[in-house]
């Protein structure tokens, strides 16, 4: 097996573009400060992200190939990627619409059930030590889910939050007593979900095809709830509807929505290291209410 061809010194994101599609580039626009929208010769536009850090590329790549062969969830072609670099297919933004969100809640309910072999399992050919955003992430399986959750997920970002000084010892061990509870709270046990695992608003791209399109995965073996309550964290246009969409071709268990803010502290302690001491405080209303009931 060979590998994709090696970078030049120095390489913008058009000269990644034309190397890794094989196809000359004919324009660019930035997006932001990791991403560019690259047109090719033939007038296809395609997306170009710079990784954030080592392996985020690999991870990220294996990670839309693993979701997309479940061929459950739309994810655009991964057309190329290196070390440093990934090329992707653009998506023609649409209008967020009630339909589109029926369908959409009806997908990653299937793309859960294509389920992982383990807990924490990475996608085939994606690294154990992955990242989510710019954050390191662990992939490393476990048999029973509130163990892993708490161990691979949960208590390594009010460790780092500690140490940043975005929380406080006595707020950590709130964190960490609900671990101790999460056999309990963590409700009926349910087999390794395949999970986007970052699946906030940002990461939900409404097509012009009427279609939901995901991009930015964290993939790996986790929760289905995880995915759910992410969405409700940072919000999702037609909530309800994704959501009758999702209990329609999955139903949840009971209480579910109680469980919420125990999904939710895997993204808001990461917030948390990432952006700050508000999203702790979150964080922490969600454990206390938690351990409240």
């Amino acid at each position: 097996m060979t590998g994709p061809p090696a970078a030049g010194d120095g390489e913008g994101p058009g000269a990644a573009a034309a190397r890794l599609t094989g196809r000359p580039v004919t324009g660019r626009k930035r997006r932001s400060g990791a991403l560019t929208e690259v047109t090719l010769a033939d007038g296809e536009v395609v997306m170009v992200k710079r990784g954030d850090g080592p392996g985020a590329v690999r991870a990220e790549a294996a990670g839309l190939r693993w979701l997309a062969d479940t061929g459950t969830v739309r994810i655009p072609a991964v057309y190329g990627h290196d070390r440093e670099w990934l090329v992707t297919g653009r998506v023609q933004a649409g209008r967020p619409n009630p339909r589109a969100a029926v369908r959409f809640g009806r997908e990653p309910a299937a793309l859960h059930a294509a389920g992982a072999p383990a807990f924490g399992a990475p996608p085939p050919g994606g690294p154990e030590e992955a990242y989510i955003g710019a954050a390191p992430m662990r992939n490393r399986p476990g048999a029973h889910w509130p163990g892993w959750y708490a161990e691979q997920r949960v208590l390594p970002y009010p460790r780092r939050a500690v140490d940043q000084g975005r929380l406080r010892g006595a707020e950590a061990a709130v964190v960490e007593r609900l671990c101790e509870r999460l056999p309990d709270l963590a409700g009926p046990a349910e087999p390794p979900a395949r999970l986007h695992s970052d699946l906030w608003n940002g990461n939900v791209l409404w097509g012009a095809d009427g279609h939901v399109w995901l991009i930015d995965p964290a993939a790996h073996g986790g929760h289905r709830e995880n995915d759910l309550a992410v969405l409700h964290l940072f919000g999702c246009p037609h909530l309800d509807d994704v959501l009758a969409g999702y209990q329609e071709r999955a139903p949840l268990t009971d209480r579910w929505a109680e469980r919420v803010g125990v999904h939710q502290l895997f993204p808001l302690l990461l917030h948390a290291v990432l952006f700050g001491r508000g999203y702790a405080e979150q964080a922490l209303a969600g454990a206390r209410a938690a351990l409240g009931r």
